[in-house]
């Protein structure tokens, strides 16, 4: 089984806390995000766990703790998301030079094959055009160097609840192009970037985009990698989608420990943060000790769910 942890949340930034207590406990309870009545008690004992995939804009909270999931027997890599934003997009991030620092520590602990970047969502307006990214690409690359092997990229979509929150920054001067993905710019643009990563020794992907862009040098790839973790460790995983992603979204099958609107880091491009008012008031509810990020921890009027260990499979 892949844990992911988590596209819903920041666990790293956030509830690191929360995360080693389950850790140690060896299990945690997942509330179903379609029906909290139904919980999913998910194992976390180190012989149950193929790998552990760590989603963050901060994981500084959680370095303190690697020496001890080391200790315990995990496996795990960090997919850690490094813009370079203005405020209003990213409100509640550390300032980019504390987060470019925490990247470096966490390669110097790691090793750079088990912190991927991802430089995502790539949002086009006028205030961050093509050209700004390219130019902020290019500096984050610079310092990255030797730091990470591979970088992941895509642009925004506009889903209604991104809609909502941009457009109330569209009343203070920003223009957004919707249409920038389709745009006749897209190609070079990527050959640009897919080059600065090659000369700082990185290796480019796309993540769930309508279009391939192999002929740019910008090949799809998936953030849940089992061909990663089978390089990493000698695990001999399979791959099977995951069905309860995009149709696009390459992953492999995981399961997320997270719990939606509980990120207060206020990223106006959220995907999965309905109401930063509500993450805002879930996370100063959050429980450490308790077996589940926030809500349920055990069913009310339905059965658990167990969750089985991910078969694998000779490749």
């Amino acid at each position: 089984m892949i844990i992911s942890a988590s596209r819903r949340t920041d666990i790293p930034a956030l509830y690191g806390e929360w995360f080693m207590n389950r850790v140690r406990a060896g299990w945690c309870a997942v509330p179903n995000p379609m029906n909290a009545r139904r919980v999913s008690h998910v194992s976390l004992q180190p012989g149950e766990v193929d790998a552990i995939v760590f989603w963050s804009k901060d994981p500084a909270p959680l370095l303190p703790h690697l020496d001890e999931l080391d200790s315990m027997g995990f496996r795990y890599y960090f997919l850690f998301t490094l813009n370079d934003y203005p405020g209003k997009l990213e409100p509640n991030v550390p300032s980019l030079d504390e987060r470019l620092e925490t990247f470096l520590d966490l390669s110097r602990c790691t090793g750079p094959l088990r912190v991927v970047w991802r430089y995502d969502p790539i949002i086009i307006s006028n205030v961050t055009t093509f050209d700004y990214h390219a130019e902020r690409f290019a500096r984050i690359a610079a310092e990255l160097k030797g730091a990470t092997r591979r970088v992941v990229v895509s642009f925004v979509d506009y889903y209604r609840k991104t809609e909502r929150r941009l457009g109330g920054l569209e009343r203070e001067g920003f223009e957004f192009d919707r249409q920038a993905e389709s745009s006749e710019h897209v190609p070079a643009f990527l050959k640009e970037l897919a080059s600065i990563a090659r000369k700082r020794d990185m290796e480019m992907f796309t993540c769930a985009e309508d279009r391939d862009y192999a002929e740019c040098g910008v090949p799809p790839g998936r953030c849940i990698d089992d061909q990663l973790m089978n390089k990493l460790w000698p695990l001999q995983l399979g791959y099977k989608k995951d069905p309860y992603q995009r149709d696009l979204c390459l992953c492999a099958v995981s399961k997320d420990i997270g719990v939606s609107d509980t990120c207060t880091q206020g990223c106006t491009y959220c995907y999965s943060t309905v109401s930063n008012e509500v993450a805002r008031r879930r996370c100063e509810q959050h429980d450490p000790t308790s077996p589940a990020l926030w809500g349920r921890s055990a069913p009310d009027d339905e059965p658990v769910e167990s969750h089985p260990r991910q078969m694998r499979l000779l490749k």
